[in-house]
């Protein structure tokens, strides 16, 4: 009979699944930044997403795209709980604002047949944000807080700088799956909640 053994102990005895899943839970594994750790996942997808599952966790891979994280999964019909071990943080309006922005400008992409990668300018982001600014904004403030938004963006994986050019963006797919269809669908009533949030009281 084969020896059964606990979550913990497959880890620990096989340490290509340990560093996986290690690096899934510190945040997301990117193809083009670590192929290896990638053609890892790929080849112990199954193994992973089983450890995970007890974790009350989903592997969420897209192999297109070239990405995956985790995400908590759903409870069972059988009034399962699971207690949330990925902390949920909530985005400012500004940053979730500039992430809808930069999610349409993908599907914009997506949509007209152009390149797979969509590449930005802060230019272009600040013109995407300033329509949403009361008319005579501060034009240094405002660009400072659009860095500290992009800063943000850049942090949590949507959008990597390019080299060699500080003020030019790409997008990372995951902000497909981050602003799903659903959300996509709400878009136009979302920018105007953020727009009257945004406005200065007496300006809206």
């Amino acid at each position: 009979m084969d020896e059964l053994l606990e979550p913990q102990e497959c880890v620990q005895r096989n340490p290509q699944l340990s560093a996986v899943v290690i690096a899934l839970c510190k945040g997301m594994i990117d193809r083009e930044a670590d192929s290896k750790l990638w053609q890892a996942l790929l080849n112990m997808q199954m193994a992973v997403s089983e450890y995970v599952e007890v974790l009350g966790l989903a592997l969420i891979l897209d192999e297109a795209e070239g990405y995956a994280f985790l995400r908590s999964r759903q409870p069972r019909d059988d009034g399962e709980k699971i207690p949330r071990l990925i902390a949920q943080h909530k985005l400012s309006f500004p940053v979730s604002l500039l992430l809808a922005l930069l999610r349409e400008k993908m599907a914009e992409s997506d949509a007209s047949g152009g390149e797979a990668r969509v590449i930005i300018s802060r230019d272009e982001i600040v013109e995407m944000i300033r329509i949403f600014l009361p008319e005579g904004s501060n034009e240094v403030r405002l660009i400072d807080q659009v860095e500290t938004y992009i800063n943000q963006i850049v942090k949590m994986g949507f959008a990597r700088k390019l080299k060699g050019s500080e003020h030019m963006f790409e997008l990372h797919r995951i902000i497909k799956s981050f602003v799903d269809a659903q959300w996509l669908s709400e878009f136009d009533q979302r920018l105007a909640d953020y727009r009257k949030r945004l406005m200065p009281e007496g300006d809206a």
